[in-house]
């Protein structure tokens, strides 16, 4: 959707939109972002989506900085702030009176059974979000070796993910992925 052709709506309508079905976080809405952005409204290329992703988790702060990182690249300022606060507003208004209600009915079985549900759909849309981004990134066999021999380290060690990143930032860096 293009309302009205300015793309400051756009960024409205798309991540209000989107903010209330990412189930688990902004990380969730990863590959709808990059759907969006990439293929859809052409506001970034691929390297340039994986690029502001990477800067987006090594920033301190939330993992929603992705959105205000796209926002700023499509609008500037303006971009940048109606983005978060489009991603940002609607779910927290949304679960501010799903909080509400499920303190009402703490007693029901209903709000524990929802909660169990969420969790395999949480983790299967960040996965989803991790394939996207490898799928982004990892052109050629040494970076994309790199990306799950990283994946298995996260998975099978207590690694600080911190390290993994550096490391990949080194290699890409000396120019070896």
């Amino acid at each position: 959707m293009n309302p009205d052709g300015n793309p400051v709506l756009t960024l409205a309508w798309t991540f209000g939109l989107m903010s209330l079905f990412a189930v688990g976080g902004a990380n969730s809405a990863i590959p709808e972002m990059h759907r969006v952005a990439v293929d859809v409204q052409h506001w970034m290329t691929d390297k340039q989506f994986a690029d502001v992703f990477a800067i987006s988790q090594l920033s301190p702060g939330p993992n929603v900085l992705i959105v205000t990182l796209i926002g700023y690249s499509v609008g500037g300022i303006a971009g940048a702030l109606v983005a978060t606060l489009a991603m940002c507003g609607p779910t927290a208004i949304l679960a501010y009176y799903v909080s509400r209600l499920l303190r009402r009915s703490s007693h029901s079985r209903w709000p524990a059974l929802i909660q169990t549900a969420l969790v395999p759909l949480s983790i299967g849309l960040m996965a989803a979000s991790g394939l996207i981004l490898a799928q982004t990134s990892d052109r050629a066999w040494p970076a994309a070796l790199f990306t799950v021999a990283a994946a298995g380290l996260a998975f099978a060690t207590r690694l600080n993910p911190f390290w993994l990143l550096l490391a990949g930032g080194c290699l890409g860096f000396a120019g070896l992925i």
